[in-house]
């Protein structure tokens, strides 16, 4: 006998499952009910409709209720809202918002993929101010883009620094639209680490945008017109972008008595079933377990919702797939640069109290010799005694994505990072170097799991010298003239050998270079001389992202495939 399944929701979770349960199975009753208009679109794409980037807006629809009703052979109800569920008589109540009729169906399996909701916490002035937005569909999306399009408004402040925020900035950018960005934390973007982030807090800053850091809103006065900041700062604005997150939609689940988690999502085994095992949850609204830890978190990603939906689909047709766990991969264009990670950041390994090793590489994205490289900045973290790979971040402008999804993919498949060194991965002078910026990684956590390198980190190195320790530029005296950290004493990587005896043997010398690679040469010259010796990892470069934030030089940081950086003034491109 054939099965009727009821799906709550569309957009990547429900659409995915109802299309791979018709090609699963020919008979099922499917019946899907979307409470908005529309039950298949890019949502990752309306920030750039809304900033001409993208020009269609019927580019943005997916699927068409029309188009998969009849491809699909299913019941697409729109405009439906499921307002409980009682799962003792697997019935579901619902109400047609088109006539505010209420009715009831029944169901044999139920999948729910209600999504998350825009955070907008109570604060004073929020709900009179006439110029806020918020951006989770397409309703949500016209309202902006009218607004844009009839009012122009000649400025705008976006809330909020993750991925919506970021794009939104851009687009509205686009639009010749002044945009001031204000993030409560420290940082934009929340995936990556601080030193990380600041590589583009300093090209947002450049494109014209300002950005407020650590000052969160107040209030908001004169029905949106002014924003007043936890610092007291006011900002006169036209138009208003609030993207702070999103909280999972779990009312309906909770009222039927579904198990939540403690940050709200829905609860389910890895077989995505919830606490009772005829409904499952897919999407942004569930808690998902971490794969790196194995913990339970929120990461409302559409790539994984996208593959819950088929896995779910799979089980209801008999299988006994799982669902292995969250990765967190994610990447996101800000401006002319991508950031891209993948697995967990360093702050939330500091949290959990894990040990792990931090090492920052600044390769290029492929071969110096070859016109057009730009170096990448990368960062990994893993487990110095086992090698496990906790976590990867990359910033630059080209290959940036490439080499993270590797990186995510050698996770996948429990790879550790020495297995890094092995990979063979495609090489042409215009697309890569011989040694891969993945394989890089695999060489430098060797050298320190292996003990041929001692490193210290960017964040600690100003406290050394301070406290009197002894730090070593082993650059040349051109590169040292464009930046050095205080306290350095220049003797370049070719006098080293020869200027041993000005060095102490009875304290650490460490030693710093433009990006590492001299610094790790000089380190073990030192070493195998009999002195203790530390490598600033990731060089001047990782130091200089955080401490200089000189945003309106031009001038462009050419590093070879050796380390070394060459400056260039004479344009206007892009600054590395």
């Amino acid at each position: 006998m054939s099965k009727k399944v009821i799906i709550v929701g569309g957009v990547a979770g429900g659409a995915s499952t109802a299309a791979r349960l018709r090609r699963m199975d020919e008979n099922a009753e499917i019946i899907m009910f979307e409470r908005g208009e529309y039950i298949s679109f890019a949502n990752c794409g309306l920030p750039y409709y809304i900033g001409n980037i993208i020009e269609r807006r019927e580019a943005l629809l997916v699927q068409t209720v029309e188009g998969m009703s009849k491809k699909f052979n299913m019941d697409i109800r729109i405009l439906s809202e499921v307002i409980a569920i009682d799962p003792s008589q697997k019935k579901l109540t619902i109400k047609n918002l088109k006539t505010n009729e209420i009715y009831e169906e029944s169901y044999d399996v139920l999948v729910l993929s209600p999504g998350a909701n825009p955070i907008k916490p109570p604060i004073p002035g929020i709900n009179e101010a006439k110029n806020l937005f918020t951006l989770r569909n397409i309703p949500d999306t016209d309202a902006i883009k009218s607004f844009v399009d009839t009012k122009k408004p000649k400025s705008a402040i976006v809330i909020g620094g993750g991925f919506i925020g970021i794009e939104m900035a851009e687009s509205l950018h686009h639009r010749g639209i002044h945009v001031t960005l204000v993030e409560a934390a420290d940082q934009i973007m929340g995936p990556i680490d601080y030193e990380m982030a600041s590589i583009l807090h300093n090209h947002i800053k450049s494109k014209g945008v300002d950005l407020i850091l650590g000052d969160g809103v107040k209030s908001f006065e004169n029905q949106g017109k002014k924003l007043v900041l936890q610092s007291g700062k006011e900002i006169e604005t036209d138009l208003i972008i609030f993207s702070i997150g999103v909280r999972p939609e779990n009312q309906l689940a909770k009222d039927a008595g579904l198990k939540v988690g403690e940050r709200g999502g829905i609860q389910v085994n890895e077989y995505l079933q919830t606490s009772d095992e005829t409904i499952y949850a897919i999407g942004d609204a569930i808690e998902v377990v971490d794969f790196i830890s194995g913990k339970p978190t929120m990461i409302p990603l559409a790539g994984p919702a996208n593959k819950q939906g088929r896995i779910v689909a799979n089980n209801i047709c008999g299988k006994s797939e799982k669902y292995v766990g969250t990765i967190g991969t994610s990447v996101a264009k800000v401006f002319d640069m991508a950031v891209a990670s993948t697995g967990n950041n360093e702050k939330l390994l500091k949290a959990r109290g894990v040990k792990y090793e931090a090492i920052h590489i600044h390769p290029g994205s492929h071969a110096g010799y070859y016109p057009g490289a730009f170096p990448i900045s990368m960062k990994m973290l893993f487990d110095p005694e086992t090698g496990k790979i906790f976590g990867a971040q990359a910033v630059g402008y080209d290959g940036v994505e490439k080499r993270i999804d590797v990186i995510a993919t050698a996770i996948a498949a429990n790879m550790n990072v020495i297995d890094l060194k092995e990979l063979e991965l495609s090489y042409a002078p215009p697309f890569s170097s011989a040694k891969d910026p993945v394989n890089m990684f695999g060489f430098v956590a060797s050298n320190i799991m292996n003990g041929l390198v001692s490193t210290v980190q960017w964040h600690e190195i100003d406290n050394i010298v301070k406290d009197g320790g002894i730090l070593v530029d082993v650059r040349e005296a051109e590169e040292n003239q464009l930046g050095f950290i205080k306290g350095s004493i220049l003797i370049p990587l070719g006098e080293l050998r020869s200027r041993l005896g000005e060095l102490p043997k009875d304290k650490t010398i460490h030693i710093y270079c433009q990006v590492g690679i001299r610094g790790y040469n000089a380190s073990r010259i030192l070493i195998q001389n009999g002195y203790s010796a530390k490598n600033l990892d990731g060089g001047y470069k990782t130091y200089q992202c955080v401490f200089s934030n000189d945003s309106s030089n031009d001038c462009i940081a050419q590093i070879d495939d050796s380390g070394v950086a060459k400056i260039d003034c004479s344009t206007g491109e892009k600054k590395l």
